[in-house]
């Protein structure tokens, strides 16, 4: 298994991977995502910033994250536990529904947070819909 940043030719598989999940999600009734979110174009977007990596095995695409310092403007109200600025921000962590349960998100999330890390971020802050139970519980554990 390798850690890569995503190019633009593994935008049709990437975003495969998140109808997926969107699929999963929604069939275990959590409506973080939806059929028009992540979009194609958002995903575009983060691959064109350089925020995106892929786990890979092979040539397969088992997960991805985002590890970017654009705070959402959702968040811009939210009183973190650490001060405003030079923080990264953690973003569509997805495993493909066929690979979870086997330690890839631990994996994205140990390789985003050494990533923010060594770029001299001081925090790294976590988003995720307050009624995703297995979201919240996996961050919580961090």
């Amino acid at each position: 298994m390798k850690i890569n940043i995503a190019s633009s030719n593994q935008l049709d598989q990437i975003y495969s991977l998140t109808q997926d999940c969107v699929e999963d999600m929604l069939s275990k009734g959590v409506f973080q995502w939806n059929e028009s979110y992540p979009s194609k174009d958002i995903l575009a977007e983060d691959i064109d910033r350089g925020e995106l990596f892929c786990l890979q095995a092979e040539e397969e695409i088992i997960g991805i994250v985002v590890v970017s310092d654009i705070e959402d403007p959702e968040y811009q109200g939210v009183d973190w536990l650490t001060p405003q600025g030079n923080s990264a921000y953690i973003h569509r962590l997805a495993v493909y529904p066929k690979y979870q349960h086997q330690g890839y998100a631990k994996q994205l999330m140990d390789f985003a947070e050494g990533y923010a890390e060594s770029m001299g971020y001081l925090s790294v802050r976590l988003d995720t819909f307050s009624k995703n139970a297995r979201n919240n519980k996996f961050y919580r554990n961090r």
